[in-house]
């Protein structure tokens, strides 16, 4: 009871605060501003819905890209079902709004006993997936009063999470309402065997490696691309943070004048945009100024949904995030065009991160003078090939987490 009580309260304070920060923050704004009447506007648009319904909810991008493997099979092999998407984040939200592999696609209501009541009753789901993380009590405790079959899928955990701690009882909870948890490695199941979790758990791998390997083969040419590395190498610079910004411009001055970089920010709100224009100072074009004809060093990719693309591009590859606490970001994007990786030392949260290392596909660089000389060794074209196969060698041996998840599922549908 006080687990819930403090729970409640805790979500409480959350929504309170982030109202408030929705004054000044454009994402909070979006948070709250889709939030508006979500309820009623949800009820009403499936209420003329005839077809058992799939709910799938991630968290954010991230997760939505995790789990997208499995949405896309079943929507390709169960197609009497309606699958009704939701987000938490706007980042998730805002991106995939439109996204047609979903027959419904919305916010998630704020996690309370009055708002999972009601959307549970609207959306009547015969089949509920949760991607890797956000668990959220009283949604997980409908569904299991319900009786819908409920899977967390491709989780991760280690000991430093709560469900690990003496304060983690309700999530340890929230666990036990799952009818099967998918886990992406052998760490992971042990850990919750430890605490005694009643939900089966089976290691599934990680569906990602199956996502990226589909969306190598869906590339596209992009102009901008072809016309700014003609006759260059290039290091495409992924999920940027400050921090990466400013070393890789270090580095960039300090390569031969036949290196070129096209930069992609994580933030791409216009205040950030700036402020990498004058950091380059007028080194730089955007990608939104329409052409990649330039005798400039660097593009930078001044909006969204291009990054899976843009690797493939690259001579090598950079990925941000790893001089963050939060680590770095997505490798397998890179990695599965077979494209040396570079990132800072923050990884070791992330297993393919570690592991594309191990196997010689990856290199960690903790300043720009190392990076200058970690690419520079790219220059030796038997080299550059090791490093190449090792990268993309790895990401295509781990696939396969997709029909692993889907063998089970299928015996609900």
């Amino acid at each position: 009871m006080i687990n819930t009580a403090l729970y409640r309260l805790a979500i409480g304070a959350y929504a309170t605060g982030i109202r408030a920060f929705s004054l000044f923050n454009p994402k909070a704004k979006l948070f709250v501003e889709g939030r508006k009447g979500l309820l009623p506007k949800l009820a009403q648009s499936l209420s003329g819905e005839t077809r058992p319904r799939i709910w799938i909810h991630c968290a954010s991008l991230g997760e939505f890209e995790q789990g997208r493997p499995v949405l896309e099979n079943i929507k390709a092999n169960h197609p009497g079902y309606a699958i009704v998407l939701t987000f938490f984040s706007p980042s998730g939200y805002e991106v995939r709004k439109d996204y047609k592999g979903a027959d419904y696609v919305f916010y998630l209501p704020v996690d309370s006993l009055a708002n999972a009541d009601t959307f549970l009753n609207a959306v009547q789901p015969k089949l509920c997936l949760f991607i890797k993380y956000e668990l959220w009590y009283y949604y997980l405790a409908g569904l299991a009063e319900r009786k819908i079959p409920t899977f967390l899928v491709s989780a991760i955990f280690d000991k430093q999470q709560g469900f690990f701690k003496w304060y983690g009882g309700l999530q340890r909870k929230m666990l036990g309402y799952f009818t099967r948890i998918f886990v992406q490695d052998e760490g992971s199941s042990a850990l919750l065997k430890q605490i005694g979790i009643s939900s089966p758990v089976l290691v599934s791998g990680d569906t990602r490696f199956d996502r990226v390997v589909k969306a190598a083969t869906e590339k596209s040419a992009l102009l901008i691309m072809d016309e700014f590395c003609e006759g260059y190498n290039v290091i495409v610079a992924g999920s940027t943070w400050a921090d990466d910004e400013k070393m890789l411009k270090q580095a960039i001055e300090g390569m031969p004048a036949n290196w070129r970089l096209v930069l992609v920010p994580h933030n791409v709100d216009a205040a950030h945009i700036e402020t990498i224009v004058r950091l380059y100072e007028g080194n730089i074009i955007k990608w939104t100024e329409g052409t990649g004809k330039t005798t400039g060093r660097v593009l930078l990719v001044d909006k969204v949904g291009l990054l899976t693309q843009l690797y493939n591009y690259g001579r090598v590859a950079y990925i941000g995030g790893g001089f963050g606490r939060a680590g770095v970001h997505n490798v397998l994007e890179a990695a599965v065009y077979g494209k040396p990786c570079f990132y800072g030392p923050v990884f070791h949260q992330f297993i393919e991160a570690g592991e594309l290392v191990t196997c010689g596909g990856a290199q960690v660089v903790n300043n720009a003078a190392s990076l200058v000389t970690a690419i520079s060794e790219m220059n030796d074209e038997a080299v550059w090939l090791s490093h190449a196969t090792a990268a993309q060698g790895y990401v295509y041996s781990k696939q396969g987490a997709t029909e692993c998840i889907m063998k089970e599922i299928r015996q609900y549908l």
